[in-house]
């Protein structure tokens, strides 16, 4: 696991990108929704490194997993621009309310959230995400108003990349995530906070494939799950369902 003090685990690093592992719970840059933070992925990578670093993506604060860098301003451009014409495929896997979908992909324009109070509210813009279900559980336990409650692991592509999309997504579709605090159920949440230790935000980005910026090669970076997500996969059974890289173990 990370510590305050601990380096970010790097996937990948050339002489033009690099990847971290990030934590739940860090942002990757400074955010006026966030004032009181004082650590940010962006600070701690560049001191880490000792020198600059340009984020080519985001991922949300109780986001964890795969985060790419560019190393220069020139690759920065180049790699957002694939970003920005989404050239990028991106895997998250999910843990979800309720028995997800076998396969659907979710076309649902979202509005902007948290805006300032007086801004003019935007029209919806469009976006998609396909979405798998990789397994489910059923558990002999009341947690909401049915005498069992079911869980879904789904695998999660976000065809678009607007704020909280696949949250909201998932959300729409009666499937919220766990643990998420604005768009989930906290019966849901609690239960897997007490019973589990499982706190965070049950969404992770696993997997980003893309060319290369400099010289086009496919470049495929996987990230491992943390502790806490990987110990709910072992316990309901669901190691058959993803890599096995991707559970977080202590040699890791």
């Amino acid at each position: 696991m990370t510590s305050a003090s601990s380096p970010l685990p790097l996937l990948y690093r050339d002489p033009w990108l690099v990847a971290i592992n990030k934590p739940a719970g860090l942002l990757v840059h400074r955010s006026p929704i966030d004032r009181h933070e004082t650590r940010f992925a962006l600070q701690l990578l560049r001191d880490q490194l000792g020198q600059r670093v340009f984020p080519l993506h985001r991922l949300d604060k109780p986001t964890s997993g795969v985060l790419l860098f560019a190393l220069t301003p020139e690759v920065a451009r180049l790699g957002g621009e694939a970003f920005y014409q989404q050239q990028v495929e991106k895997t998250y896997l999910a843990l979800v309310r309720g028995y997800g979908p076998q396969e659907q992909l979710i076309d649902h324009p979202l509005r902007e959230e948290d805006l300032p109070p007086g801004a003019q509210e935007s029209p919806a813009q469009e976006a998609q995400t396909r979405v798998r279900c990789l397994a489910r559980v059923e558990l002999p336990v009341a947690v909401d108003k049915y005498p069992q409650s079911r869980y879904s692991l789904m695998e999660c592509h976000p065809l678009t990349g607007r704020r909280h999309q696949i949250r909201r997504h998932l959300k729409h579709i009666s499937h919220p995530i766990i643990g998420d605090a604005k768009h989930g159920k906290g019966a849901h949440n609690r239960y897997f906070q007490q019973a589990y230790g499982a706190g965070r935000l049950l969404l992770a980005a696993t997997r980003i494939q893309l060319s290369h910026p400099v010289h086009g090669e496919p470049l495929c970076i996987d990230a491992p799950l943390d502790e806490v997500f990987s110990r709910l996969i072992r316990q309901f059974g669901w190691t058959q369902a993803v890599p096995h890289s991707w559970l977080y173990t202590e040699e890791k």
